[in-house]
């Protein structure tokens, strides 16, 4: 093992894991403070990865129960063990042992909210069908004193068939010790008896199985009878015969379907359950239930959400910049240094502008994801997501997706990137699919500098009644792409993702308040996440970019005198900014936006604009740095420098290259192009294929040059 134990964790913390030697599966509804009871128990004892042959994140933490140690594996939240996401069905998989190289868990700890016992206790009597020593974790008992609400622990108990149960809140802390001990004791606790909510299913099955001569587990047998057509009814009928599972199915159910006799079942056994464990303070309830109420109600919700979006997006593009600049003057200044210390050969270069570059120009942007992450996580875990995406669905189903995309799509003003990654948790793949090719068309924090450099350089600074023009153009293009997205998706799902409509479950979680060491615990792994997956993508396309500019050197063959890189209006440029122009016209980089230059001739854009637009592939920020060294000024030149030259670049016959319909057009082609390698490369992971991430690319590329090819022939028309 070397430095690491068994778990992969360094050798210094060696005595926990070696002791860890059970695997406990923690499992439950979504929200029910599941993941932020996984962190109280395993603190940063925790590793991330993805289950095999899924996109679906795996959490495995070592607890520390002080005599022993147990390892936690951390499930996605699930209401039933008929999972359809692909985050419920690895959880239902992992459960039942069908993934591979992974045996099924030594015992569960079942996490139930104690506001919403109701549709925990249904998950509960689905999970002791697996016979596995299980134990209670009643959370936010906290939150539920405060409703009103309380438990009669002996009384669950016992309803329970004795089974250990805990009642813990993991953001004070209250109940923790005693849930240490009952889990350092849980693997020798003897099986659960079968659920009482049901028995004549399990011994119905435990019958079946044995029939079958033990090649069917009672589990498997229950499955098959519950969900007809499936791959384990299949199974099912190939060891009994059709004709056995059907004659089982028509006693256990009748003619109603096995799913809906089951849910009337439990849930009538649950309600019994809460009728003798849960008790409820009347006054407190009253004044609760109507402050949500009043929340929930259309217009306070419509405006509360609003407001909360503004302060986020807000928080994203200002909050983040003193760091951002921080960062980009830090790298900024490496940069300059090895340049200084080592001079300008080849190694140095290599250094400075495509390592040192490459890095900066994703590590820039990660306070922004950071601010974003922190919101989507305190939103999330404070009850407030939910409602987010219950209050648009109305809006989402009108171009054929669900609440569920909401928060996705809202991601992307910051990033495509974690936006992408968000859409796990749509159950419908064509769903999420849809999304997914939806969400790049939001106007991402990139596209910022090149909207700020050509509004500011060709749209007039001029009052349109109460409202500046430059203001109102700007938020054109966030409209444009927020159209885009939906106007995609909405023709995905006519065509090729055609499917039922989207089925929106939803249990609104109380309003709560976030534990501190979850948020923080959260927050560093998405800023790992980001860093390892986009930052790679972008950091190796950077070099290639970087390779492509500088070489051939300036000391090749000239290009002829007439294919001079350089207007007349450059000429009195410093020599050493015309020294970088020159180099970057004849490189490899200025030779293909040469080639390229008649495709782009339609849209108004000489070679140069079409080398900027080449080089800014791996990130469209980089965009605005290679047009300042095209144009002579310098990568580190000021905006109005760079504006200026733009204002004054001509074709060789004198005309402008950048009138208003060209600038327009450009404008409108970066709303709409899919022009981000690490978004390309994030829709190949989530999608498991290079078919998506290629039409995507292809789609919006066509859609953005079309687009900007009748911004600038109509403006050109209308405005010679």
């Amino acid at each position: 093992m070397g430095e690491h134990g068994e778990f992969g964790f360094p050798a210094s913390q060696i005595g926990i894991r070696r002791r860890a030697r059970s695997s406990i599966a923690v499992i439950g509804n979504p929200n029910s403070g599941k993941s932020t009871l996984f962190n109280r128990l395993t603190g940063l004892r925790q590793t991330t990865g993805n289950y095999p042959g899924v996109t679906v994140e795996k959490h495995v933490g070592v607890a520390d129960l002080g005599t022993s140690a147990v390892e936690l594996i951390d499930l996605p939240g699930i209401y039933c063990l008929s999972g359809e996401s692909a985050d419920e069905q690895i959880a239902v998989d992992v459960l039942l042992g069908r993934v591979p190289d992974m045996p099924a868990p030594a015992g569960l700890l079942v996490v139930v909210d104690s506001t919403h016992m109701y549709q925990g206790l249904y998950l509960l009597e689905q999970l002791l069908e697996l016979r596995l020593p299980t134990m209670v974790a009643l959370t936010m008992s906290d939150v539920a004193l405060a409703a009103g609400l309380s438990v009669d622990l002996p009384a669950l108990q016992a309803r329970l068939g004795g089974i250990p149960v805990c009642e813990v809140s993991a953001t004070s802390g209250h109940g923790m010790e005693e849930l240490r001990q009952a889990l350092a004791s849980l693997s020798s606790t003897a099986p659960p008896a079968y659920p009482q909510s049901w028995p004549e299913l399990s011994r119905g099955a435990e019958i079946l199985s044995g029939r079958t001569g033990g090649g069917l587990a009672r589990i498997d047998v229950i499955q098959g009878l519950l969900h007809p057509g499936s791959d384990p009814d299949r199974v099912l009928c190939d060891a009994l015969g059709e004709e056995a599972v059907r004659s089982s199915r028509d006693e256990l159910f009748g003619s109603a379907p096995p799913q809906a006799v089951e849910a009337r079942t439990r849930y009538r056994w649950v309600q019994g359950v809460l009728a003798q464990a849960q008790f409820h303070t009347p006054l407190l309830a009253r004044m609760n239930a109507r402050l949500v109420r009043w929340i929930n109600r259309p217009w306070p919700a419509t405006l509360g959400f609003f407001a909360v979006m503004v302060l986020m997006f807000q928080a994203v593009f200002s909050w983040a910049t003193p760091l951002m600049d921080v960062i980009d003057v830090a790298a900024s200044g490496l940069g300059q240094w090895v340049t200084l210390r080592f001079g300008d050969g080849v190694a140095s270069s290599f250094v400075a502008d495509g390592v040192i570059a490459g890095v900066g120009s994703v590590i820039v942007f990660l306070p922004q994801i950071l601010i974003l992450f922190l919101f989507i996580i305190v939103l999330e875990d404070s009850g407030y997501l939910a409602r987010a995406a219950f209050l648009m669905d109305r809006l989402m189903r009108s171009v054929g997706l669900s609440g569920q995309s909401v928060i996705p799509m809202l991601s992307s003003f910051a990033c495509a990137v974690p936006a992408i990654m968000a859409t796990r948790v749509i159950p419908d793949r064509r769903d999420r699919i849809a999304t997914i090719l939806a969400a790049p068309f939001m106007t991402c924090s990139a596209r910022l500098p090149i909207y700020a450099l050509l509004i500011a350089a060709f749209v007039p600074n001029q009052a349109v009644g109460w409202f500046n023009l430059q203001g109102l153009v700007l938020f054109g293009l966030y409209l444009l792409g927020i159209a885009g997205g939906l106007v995609t998706a909405r023709l995905l799902k006519s065509s090729a993702l055609k499917g039922p409509k989207p089925q929106f479950m939803l249990a609104l979680p109380e309003f709560r308040w976030p534990n501190l060491q979850t948020v923080a615990i959260k927050l560093m792994d998405r800023a790992r996440i980001f860093l390892k997956r986009a930052g790679t993508v972008i950091f190796a396309v950077a070099v290639v970019v970087w390779a492509l500019a500088y070489f051939p050197r300036l000391d090749a063959p000239a290009l002829p005198a007439e294919r001079a890189p350089v207007a007349a209006a450059q000429a009195s440029a410093p020599a050493a900014d015309q020294q970088a122009a020159n180099q970057l016209a004849q490189s490899w980089l200025g030779r293909a936006g040469r080639s390229l230059e008649p495709l782009f001739t339609p849209l108004g854009w000489d070679w140069r604009v079409a080398s900027a637009v080449i080089a800014g592939f791996p990130a469209r920020e980089v965009v605005v740095a290679v047009m300042g060294t095209i144009y002579a000024v310098g990568s580190n030149a000021d905006e109005a420098s760079l504006a200026s030259r733009l204002r004054a670049a001509t074709w060789p016959d004198g005309r402008l290259i950048f009138t208003l319909p060209m600038a327009l057009g450009m404008m409108v082609f970066y709303a709409l192009c899919l022009q981000c390698a690490a978004t390309v490369a994030t829709i190949r992971r989530e999608t498991n294929s290079w078919r998506w991430p290629l039409f995507a690319w292809t789609y919006m590329t066509v859609v953005a040059y079309l687009a900007a090819l009748m911004v600038y022939q109509l403006g050109t028309f209308l405005v010679p």
